[in-house]
């Protein structure tokens, strides 16, 4: 039987770990205020602005929520959707123009943090971490960030063609 005095702590433990996500998200979404404006902006869009490894770091933040989400008993469904969050930041974040007003704007972290919230809020956390799972969404993500990140590279590489051949 679980004593009064495990579950204060549990839901201690459970509240740090809220904190301390709530500050990154902030930080990669929201840390910087645009002067002269009431907009705000993180350290995300700027991360990915380092040429090649901007988007890989960017995303492994963004995928560090996702795993201590599963840590804190969250839902597959909304692990799954943490997961799409990225994926659609990682995705059309590789437009040029159209990936860096993206970036500034979509704020998958916070989105992702208000789908934890909520679903810690409506459900009890799990007892257990479907290990397999996590990884297969981790996985997934970083596949999808290789993946156009070759693509990225190979018409790159085809516009260089097409303008030395002229």
């Amino acid at each position: 039987m679980t004593k009064p005095q495990d579950k204060n702590t549990n839901i201690s433990k459970l509240t740090k770990k809220l904190t301390h996500l709530r500050n990154l998200s902030n930080l990669l979404d929201n840390a910087i205020l645009i002067p002269g404006t009431s907009y705000r902006i993180g350290i995300d869009p700027i991360i990915g602005l380092i040429p090649g490894a901007g988007d890989y770091l960017g995303t492994a933040l963004s995928a560090y929520i996702v795993i201590q989400a599963a840590l804190m008993g969250a839902s597959k469904p909304t692990l799954s959707k943490m997961a799409l969050n990225i994926i659609l930041d990682t995705l059309v974040g590789t437009v040029p123009i159209l990936g860096d007003f993206v970036d500034v704007t979509w704020k998958a972290n916070t989105k992702n943090l208000e789908l934890l919230e909520e679903n810690l809020h409506l459900t009890q956390p799990r007892k257990t971490t479907d290990w397999l799972y996590i990884i297969l969404l981790i996985i997934i993500i970083f596949l999808v960030l290789a993946a156009t990140t070759a693509l990225f590279l190979f018409l790159l590489q085809l516009i260089w063609r097409l303008i030395n051949h002229q």
